[in-house]
């Protein structure tokens, strides 16, 4: 069943320490060298990332390095039928993300970041060694065929079998798997119903249907095959070839 939360407004203070978080740099995810050394956690094959052990001090909502990814059941609509984000275990690596897809901020870069790692695996064939599993939180606009559109937009490989869009079924829903169970706050802002009556008269009914105003925390989760948290990025997606070079040396290190 899936998760679901019983707050009706977002936690601000799971924003603050999220953000906090991400204040502290791409310390998150950067490092000096990919692959462990005797400093890496457990179960592990990437090294700790910057400024790890003042990360583990924090109050982060999030899971970081070296720990279990939550489990949530999370409807995939465009392959009828139901994911468990642990279901991977033992058979894949896997690539979290949480967007909605009318957003024009950091989901497309989110999108893009695992998009790129996806053709990467195809290039390089550990396309069966990794799945990839894009959660929306605005289960209302982003319906089956929207999701399929906005992944044929980004260039997505849905042939590969390793890229499931994963989709809340109520509000509520979303809530609780994506903030409740994995930390990622979000909340809903002004929208085209909210507008004054002269400002939606000047606007379409396709235009009106695309104003939505979701704040959010970004998150990218890279989870090893025994469900460990290799990587978390947050504050955007991961610049350069960061994100490619960490999923590569996961597959090849394990």
């Amino acid at each position: 069943m899936t998760p679901t939360s019983t707050s009706t407004s977002v936690d601000r203070r799971t924003i603050l320490r999220a953000t906090g978080a991400a204040a502290l740099g791409t310390s998150l995810a950067g490092c000096s060298q990919l692959t462990s050394s005797d400093n890496g956690a457990d179960g592990v094959v990437l090294d700790p990332p910057e400024n790890h052990e003042r990360i583990k001090e924090s109050d982060i909502p999030h899971p970081i390095y070296g720990e279990e990814i939550p489990e949530a059941t999370v409807p995939a609509p465009l392959h009828d039928r139901s994911v468990t984000t642990t279901e991977f275990e033992g058979d894949r690596h896997v690539m979290l993300t949480f967007i909605y897809t009318s957003c024009t901020t950091v989901c497309p870069g989110l999108t893009a970041a695992l998009r790129r790692v996806q053709a990467d695996a195809h290039e390089e064939g550990y396309e069966g060694e990794i799945a990839f599993l894009p959660i929306t939180f605005d289960p209302e606009y982003d319906t089956p065929e929207v999701l399929e559109a906005y992944g044929e937009d980004y260039g997505v490989d849905f042939d590969a079998g390793n890229w499931y869009f994963l989709r809340p079924e109520t509000h509520e829903d979303a809530k609780g798997v994506v903030e409740d169970t994995f930390g990622v706050a979000f909340e809903h802002g002004e929208e085209s119903g909210d507008m004054d009556h002269d400002e939606s008269d000047e606007m379409d009914d396709e235009e009106m249907n695309h104003e939505r105003h979701i704040t959010h925390t970004s998150l990218i989760l890279l989870v090893n095959k025994d469900g460990l948290v290799e990587r978390a990025w947050t504050g955007g997606s991961p610049g350069g070839n960061e994100i490619v070079d960490a999923a590569r040396a996961v597959v090849e290190g394990w």
